[in-house]
């Protein structure tokens, strides 16, 4: 079989000028401007987002970026002269940005033909029109995400997706193409121009120990490696790297990513704030946590039937590592949080007396949809018969979450290990006590 035959042309990608065009919407430094949404006053100053409990730098805007600040610094080395520098730090505010994105992504979603959302940022589209008429598209959908969201946003656009996350570079390096860089309007030139601008470890899917193994080989752009024998790229490297071949040539290789009806398993895990070392501690942590998996589980319209629970020691600490899992198959599938925490409560027999866990989660498998599985009256366990878990769902709704919970969970006293969060901002898309204030004179 030849290099070739592992390239199927997409029929949609046609021929001429007026093929389908692929666009890749990217959000500018999505977290620090869902961050500024709501707070204007950050606009033009250094926003840093920061990971859980506040310890390391995990997004930042352009302004933080001029100042040389390396992703994944820890917070403490920049607090001290964060005032001198005007650096303003936030607790990842995930019930914003997962807000803010579903808004940015079903805005992107009515104007395609079809919609890939590739991550909580981005999204590919596919467009139909003349090079000019889907540029025009793309301007006017960039205006609209912002008008209506606030968040700014870059669109590339090619013949492949791999051109197209090329495009945003461009788009982004040249000020000229006002966030908006189309790759279908440049004539073999211009093309070529793009490509040889970005560098090889730049590329969508090239890592670092790839790029030393291709500069070493004297390839250093995109252009070089687009210039390629791609039969002597798949034999040297991989089948991955030569479709990325194809793709810079305006090969169609990559083919939509048809989002999956139902997930495989969920997982909820946190680190603490402070260790956890009780036995009753380590209780409301699994009890917590059951209610909260087993809420998402019935948002998805799913049951499981396999639990596991597992908590573990920090890999830095001095002391010993320690972590300990349980595992148990109910006979039934369920979302009930009493079930979950039932089934994870064994792993409190596991914990070694005095030993500082700092990480804990729940993992639910053997998913299956809850429509797919009705049994008889008869065999409906305990649990689900009490609809537990929908009643919890339908109180927080009415009265935010936290104010009631299954064992331990429902404790009225916060639990001191929870993820600290000391510069949060408000949750102003998702809580009604925190929704945003504005007064008109």
């Amino acid at each position: 079989m030849s290099a070739e035959a592992d390239v199927t042309p997409d029929e949609n990608a046609g021929e001429g000028p007026y093929r389908q065009s692929i666009a890749l919407v990217d959000c500018v430094s999505f977290f620090a401007s869902c961050e500024r949404v709501f707070h204007p006053e950050l606009e033009g100053r250094p926003v840093l987002v920061l990971s859980n409990n506040d310890g390391c730098v995990v997004a930042m805007s352009h302004e933080a970026k001029a100042y040389g600040i390396p992703m994944g610094i820890p917070w403490f080395q920049l607090s001290a002269r964060a005032a001198r520098q005007g650096l303003v730090a936030r607790s990842s505010n995930y019930e914003l940005y997962g807000s803010m994105s579903a808004r940015v992504m079903n805005i992107i979603g009515r104007h395609a033909a079809w919609q890939e959302v590739y991550s909580i940022d981005e999204a590919f589209i596919g467009l139909n029109g003349s090079p000019a008429e889907v540029t025009q598209k793309c301007r006017n959908l960039k205006n609209e995400i912002y008008r209506l969201t606030g968040i700014p946003v870059r669109v590339g656009i090619a013949p492949t997706k791999t051109l197209a996350k090329l495009a945003i570079i461009g788009a982004k390096k040249n000020a000229r193409f006002d966030n908006v860089c189309n790759f279908n309007e440049h004539d073999a030139e211009g093309a070529d121009a793009l490509l040889a601008e970005v560098e090889v470890s730049e590329l969508w899917g090239v890592g670092r120990k790839l790029t030393n193994k291709l500069t070493a080989r004297g390839i250093h752009t995109a252009k070089d490696l687009r210039d390629c024998d791609a039969g002597e790229i798949r034999k040297r490297f991989s089948v991955v790297l030569q479709r990325t071949v194809y793709e810079l040539r305006g090969i169609r290789c990559i083919e939509l990513a048809e989002a999956r009806e139902y997930k495989d398993q969920l997982i909820f895990s946190r680190s603490f704030s402070r260790p956890v070392t009780t036995p009753e501690e380590m209780q409301q942590v699994l009890s917590i946590y059951a209610q909260k998996v087993s809420a998402r589980l019935r948002a998805e319209g799913q049951v499981a039937k396999t639990i596991s629970a597992w908590t573990m020691t920090a890999h830095h600490n001095t002391a010993a590592w320690h972590s300990a899992h349980v595992s148990a198959t109910l006979e039934t599938h369920t979302s009930e949080p009493i079930r979950i925490a039932k089934a994870a409560a064994p792993l409190l027999q596991k914990m070694l007396p005095g030993t500082r866990y700092v990480r804990a989660g729940i993992v639910l498998t053997d998913l299956v949809h809850e429509a797919r599985l009705a049994p008889l009256d008869l065999f409906v366990p305990e649990f689900e018969g009490r609809k537990i878990g929908v009643t919890l769902d339908r109180i927080q709704e009415r009265v935010g979450p936290g104010l009631i919970g299954v064992g331990r969970g429902g404790l009225q006293k916060a639990p001191v290990w929870n993820m600290r969060r000391d510069m949060l901002s408000p949750r102003a898309t998702t809580q009604w006590n925190e929704l945003r204030v504005v007064r008109a004179s």
